[in-house]
Formats: structure tokens, sequence, C-alpha cells
């Protein structure tokens, strides 16, 4: 028996005022690091050692997961993947949600958000948001950062990385996963086996500790969110 957590990243500069965030490299609000904290106490409650920690390279991520860390009083070194960052929103990135319903409709933009294929616009490359300007990802091979991407593409990328450096030490581990809302979409249509039309439907909470019991045959035996006051509907469970 083992378990994953999933926990998205705590509120948000951006989400906080309604933007399509994607890969601009925000930090997290008092609110947001709050949530980080709560999710660290929920967590100890369990009394679940972990073993492995992973984030993404993004900010947001990367201090929603210190911040539990701190919670546990656990010093071990997390890995980073910029493999696990958020979606890229495209020529959405820094637009304000409420906004682009008035401009676009209320069924395109939440098309954008959840459809399984559709990709936004690509972002100029001369956008200071785009990745290839921000420092945080000059590390990361430039044929490797998207201008768009659709859910599909995100998850394409996070599988990728979960089945070659986090699915064979699940057997033997405890591992925690701070990400973004569209990386741990991605990961739940794996591990839950949602089709495209379920993935539309799952909203992730951030701060919200997800937690997965598994056999030591991987199979998923029972998982619920942590804080049952901001719950989502899990689709399957």
């Amino acid at each position: 028996m083992s378990y994953l957590i999933l926990v998205r990243h705590g509120q948000s500069v951006w989400n906080l005022e309604k933007k399509f965030t994607g890969w601009v490299d925000v930090d997290l609000t008092e609110n947001g690091k709050l949530e980080a904290k709560k999710a660290g106490e929920l967590i100890k409650t369990k009394n679940i050692n972990i073993d492995i920690y992973y984030s993404s390279i993004q900010l947001r991520a990367k201090n929603t997961l210190k911040l539990i860390k701190q919670i546990l009083e656990d010093s071990k070194v997390s890995k980073e993947a910029w493999q696990l960052n958020e979606r890229h929103y495209g020529a959405l990135t820094g637009l304000n949600k409420d906004e682009m319903k008035k401009k676009l409709g209320e069924e395109k933009v939440h098309q954008f958000r959840r459809s399984w294929d559709l990709r936004p616009e690509p972002l100029d490359k001369n956008n200071p948001y785009h990745p290839i300007n921000i420092d945080t990802y000059k590390k990361i091979p430039i044929n490797k950062i998207p201008n768009t991407e659709s859910l599909k593409d995100t998850y394409k990328r996070v599988l990728e990385f979960y089945k070659q450096e986090i699915e064979n030490k699940i057997s033997n581990n405890n591992i925690l996963i701070s990400a973004h809302g569209n990386s741990i979409r991605a990961l739940c249509k794996y591990l839950f086996k949602l089709d495209e039309n379920q993935i539309s439907k799952l909203e992730i909470p951030t701060g919200n500790p997800l937690i997965i019991k598994l056999d030591e045959e991987n199979k998923i035996t029972n998982c619920k969110y942590l804080d049952k006051e901001r719950a989502k509907d899990l689709v399957v469970f």
C-alpha cells in the first residue's frame, strides 16, 4: 500500500486577478500561502511519511511545496520538473477571463479552458509573457518550449514524465506532487481512466490535497480531498 498526494498550488496573484496565467511565473497571494499551510496541516494529520516530493519549476507550485514541507518539518530535497508546469494558454496569456467572456462569449472561453484538443492562438515570441523571455525557463531546450497548448498537449508532456520518472516508484514510496490545475487534471485523466468528456468536467481546487491510496499493484483503492468543505467532484468516485 502506498499514497500519491496531488496538490494544486495555493491561490496565485493572477488567480486572484482572474487572468490566464499559464507559464507566466507569478507567486502566491497571502491567501494562497495560507492555503498551502493548511494543506500541510491536513497532510500532517494523516501521519504519512512522504518519501519523494515533486513540483513544477514555477514559483507558485514550488512555494506551495516549500510551505507544506515546513509544516511537515521535512527537509528532503524536492525534485523539480518543467513537464509538470501549467498548460500554456497561448495568446490568452495575461488576459482577464471575465473580459474575454464578454468579448468572445462564455461558451468560447469555456471551450478554451476545458476542451481536450483546442489550442488558443500562439503567443507572439516578442511578448514579455512568452516563456522564452522569462528567466525561469532559460534551461529548458528551446524546442520544448510551447507557444500555446491544448489540454491534450499538456497531458502528453505530463504523462511522459510521470511514466518515466514517477510511476515505477509509487509501489514502494509515498509521493507528493505540487503542480497546477491542468497538469493535475492530466494526471487524473490517466490515473482514473477518464474520457475526454469526463476530463472537461474536472475542476481542481487550489491548496486542497487529493490523497490517493494504491494497492501493491498500483490500483486505486480510495481517494478523497482532505479539505471536505472545498472538495470538488472527482467524477469517478
